[in-house]
């Protein structure tokens, strides 16, 4: 398993859906960052300020992330992981 190093904090946790279809969200604010090891093939997209990644039971969270995206894409690109 492959992971990855960032420094990231709790933005949105996505837990699902109300019977008419709309999501239903927590947000955070104000959380410190915190360095992560972030198991690669948990992560399903990467954006200018968010880490989209699954966890337990079905949510996504997405992670708010220090840094440019340009920095993780070369990393990641580096790895073999990335295909341009």
């Amino acid at each position: 398993m492959k992971f990855i190093s960032l420094r990231v904090r709790n933005a949105i946790v996505m837990h699902g859906y109300t019977a008419d279809n709309k999501e239903i969200v927590e947000e955070f604010s104000d959380e410190p960052f915190m360095d992560k090891l972030i198991a690669i093939d948990r992560i399903q997209s990467v954006s200018g300020k968010y880490v989209l990644v699954t966890s337990s039971h079905g949510r996504v969270m997405y992670w708010e992330y220090e840094g440019e995206m340009s920095a993780i894409q070369q990393r990641l690109a580096a790895a073999g992981l990335v295909v341009a």
